[in-house]
């Protein structure tokens, strides 16, 4: 543990905060922030796709892709890892959190356009990400071989665990329930989704998201009206504490920082596997869409988690720390059925966050073998991680998964620094076309003749 410790602060603390900062801040210039001027564009596509992928229709529409994302962004962290950053940077990390989102944003828009242009066709789907464009972008089949190795065990398997770990202790905390059934039952409805394939872990995921986030988005509102006397006085505290010298040197800014670069997981390379999958007429649409996803993700359901935890007066003293912290706030909140309240939120929340990481797992074993067997022994070996986690404590778990991720990212922000610039080609593309009157862009490869050999779904 002490090794693993050792490499995990080394990665974290001087490799990947200087990398993920510095593309967020690079591709906002380059993009001249695209993540501001085309916001209202991010919300009329979403709109727009979100009737799309009828029944008998063999893809997966704009809308279920950027289902899976916040399946898998929105999970434990948005409870925990909130309440965690809060307790150990102060009130200050919900700025922070804020900027990264901010910035990062464009990180997203650039990963995921990639994706989209590199895709190929799968059997059900599209497919892409990391190591499609690694391989046919950057011409390095080993790196995104080891990308693939390493986003399949850091999602598939560490993260799961963690899911399904913190599904059972908040269901025995709200009602007693025995760890090894209710882990039995997640691994069975696991098992039931994942093997139906893509297009039924989009559309478990187009059904459980948009109740998952409105509902708790509701509660948080319900909470800030009745306290709204106080709303001025929580975002001074956000903003005095993310300044202040006592925090800074305390440690909390960089607290706040990490977990906000990766509350998000822009930049991370994890999203553009499912941004990959949807059916779109133009790479553009579904960056934009997996931008608005960062937005969803952190200043929406982030900031619902901290402002319940901040309007509740729930000590910030360390006494409480993860989703002890978000359960003891909503308890001081609405009474004893707040801890309920979390644990139903959490099983939703988790359980999506589940079927979300298992496919970036399942779209990287494809691309490092097409051997059926591997996929199958892949989904019961997720689905037997799904089990361990529910019984087993994880912090050797959760360190492995840091180094991985670690390392997963670090290949991610490698290889969009060199292919960024075709991102950015593509959107001015995009942009020409809406100037020209034309509602819904089309791109053709033959607009990109240095790089058309590669493109194969356009």
């Amino acid at each position: 543990m002490n090794f693993i410790n050792e490499i995990n602060d080394i990665l974290w603390t001087y490799i990947l905060i200087i990398m993920l900062l510095g593309c967020a801040v690079w591709f906002s210039i380059r993009t001249r922030f695209v993540q501001f001027r085309m916001l209202r564009e991010m919300i009329i596509l979403l709109s727009e796709s979100a009737g799309k992928g009828k029944q008998g229709e063999k893809h997966v529409s704009s809308f279920q892709a950027f289902a899976i994302t916040i399946a898998s962004r929105v999970g434990t962290g948005n409870l925990a890892g909130v309440a965690t950053a809060i307790a150990i940077g102060g009130p200050g990390a919900v700025f922070w959190m804020w900027v990264i989102a901010l910035l990062g944003a464009s990180s997203a828009f650039i990963e995921s356009t990639l994706a989209q242009l590199y895709k190929i066709r799968g059997k059900d789907s599209f497919v892409g990400g990391p190591a499609y464009y690694m391989k046919k972008g950057l011409k390095q089949p080993w790196m995104g071989i080891l990308f693939a190795v390493l986003i399949s065990i850091t999602f598939g398997f560490a993260f799961n665990s963690v899911q399904s770990n913190t599904i059972c202790a908040a269901a025995e905390h709200a009602f007693g329930f025995n760890h090894t059934v209710l882990g039995g039952v997640l691994t069975a409805l696991t098992l039931v989704i994942i093997f139906g394939g893509i297009r039924r872990i989009a559309h478990v995921s187009s059904i459980i998201v948009p109740v998952m986030a409105l509902g708790y988005v509701g509660l948080a509102l319900v909470i800030v009206l009745l306290n709204i006397t106080h709303l001025p006085e929580v975002i001074s505290l956000i903003i005095s504490h993310a300044f202040g010298w006592e925090q800074a040197l305390g440690g909390g800014v960089g607290m706040a920082l990490m977990r906000g670069l990766f509350s998000n997981e822009a930049g991370m390379g994890s999203a553009p596997n499912a941004a990959a999958t949807a059916n779109v007429t133009h790479p553009v649409k579904q960056g934009l869409i997996q931008t608005l996803a960062v937005f969803t993700d952190t200043l929406l359901i982030c900031t619902c988690t901290a402002f319940i935890i901040l309007f509740s007066g729930a000590p910030l003293d360390g006494s409480s720390n993860g989703v002890q912290l978000t359960q003891q706030a909503l308890t001081n909140e609405i009474g004893a059925s707040g801890s309920i309240f979390v644990a139903v939120a959490l099983f939703f929340f988790a359980f999506s966050s589940i079927l979300g990481n298992y496919y970036y797992g399942e779209a990287n074993i494809r691309f490092i073998t097409a051997k059926k067997w591997v996929l199958h022994t892949y989904r019961i070996l997720v689905s037997g991680m799904v089990l361990f986690g529910s019984v087993a404590t994880l912090d050797l778990v959760w360190s492995l998964a840091d180094i991985t991720m670690a390392l997963m990212a670090v290949c991610n922000l490698i290889a969009i620094i060199f292919l960024g610039k075709y991102a950015i080609r593509l959107l001015s593309d995009y942009r020409a076309q809406k100037k020209a009157g034309i509602q819904s862009p089309v791109f053709r490869k033959e607009t990109m003749p240095d790089i058309e050999k590669d493109l194969e779904c356009w």
